[in-house]
């Protein structure tokens, strides 16, 4: 697609995954693989949450997820891009960077998820740092309660993951949109479930409750990334409503 794409962009192509417009139109979940540390932690995590979005929603999306690197040319083909684990990692080459911070200024969104859920440690060390050198002079902050994230499907009033470190999520805005976005409440975790088809992971203090809000969060990113802040006093896309809860 080369790298003139934009948030408005992707948002277009969102009704071609929703009304069917081949194979190619779908939506992929993408995974950033970078080096040092624990870039797939959740291994099951990906595939069970495009699963219940499309079960959900009216988003047509491929099952099977991917990874891709940092510095890979093919990053900017994807509008949203996950990346999760527990320990520190290596910082990012310079290519890596200027990769990054030409897809995040170009439109797309990623989702960061702190695994270990520690602040201050492993994972979310790391990470900070990363976003502050991908962006100088600036840090992740509080979403507000009535961020377009909270609204884009579900209304969202709380928090959802294997824990609860953090009762908000954290963001950093690129030109007037929130391009990062970032969990310390372990989502993939409360998302995963084994070859059986059992969660593989108790979520407290909030129990199953407590997953289902994961869920709808996660739904509602990869939504947000897909349309943006396309009408913030709306809730919901007519063609996203085709099927029932």
């Amino acid at each position: 697609m080369g790298l003139m794409l934009s948030a408005g962009f992707w948002a277009l192509g969102l009704q071609g995954r929703c009304l069917g417009m081949g194979e190619s139109s779908k939506f992929v979940f993408a995974q950033l693989e970078y080096r040092g540390g624990n870039w797939n932690s959740r291994p099951r995590a990906a595939s069970r949450l495009v699963w219940e979005l499309v079960k959900r929603t009216s988003v047509e999306a491929r099952l099977d997820t991917i990874s891709v690197q940092p510095s890979a040319p093919e990053i900017f083909e994807y509008p949203f891009i996950y990346m999760a684990g527990e320990a520190e990692f290596e910082p990012f080459s310079d290519s890596e960077k200027e990769n990054l911070k030409n897809f995040l200024q170009f439109g797309g969104t990623l989702l960061a998820d702190d695994s270990l859920g520690r602040p201050g440690f492993g994972f979310d060390v790391t990470f900070r740092k990363e976003v502050e050198s991908l962006f100088p002079g600036n840090k992740l902050v509080r979403l507000p309660d009535d961020h377009s994230v909270y609204r884009t499907f579900y209304l969202i009033s709380g928090q959802g993951g294997r824990i609860l470190t953090h009762p908000y999520l954290e963001g950093l805005d690129v030109e007037g949109r929130t391009a990062i976005i970032y969990s310390q409440n372990d989502l993939g975790g409360a998302w995963a479930r084994d070859a059986m088809g059992n969660w593989e992971y108790e979520v407290y203090p909030g129990g199953e409750a407590q997953r289902t809000m994961a869920f709808r969060l996660g739904i509602n990113i990869i939504l947000y990334a897909l349309t943006g802040d396309y009408k913030q006093d709306q809730v919901h896309l007519p063609f996203i409503l085709r099927r029932q809860m």
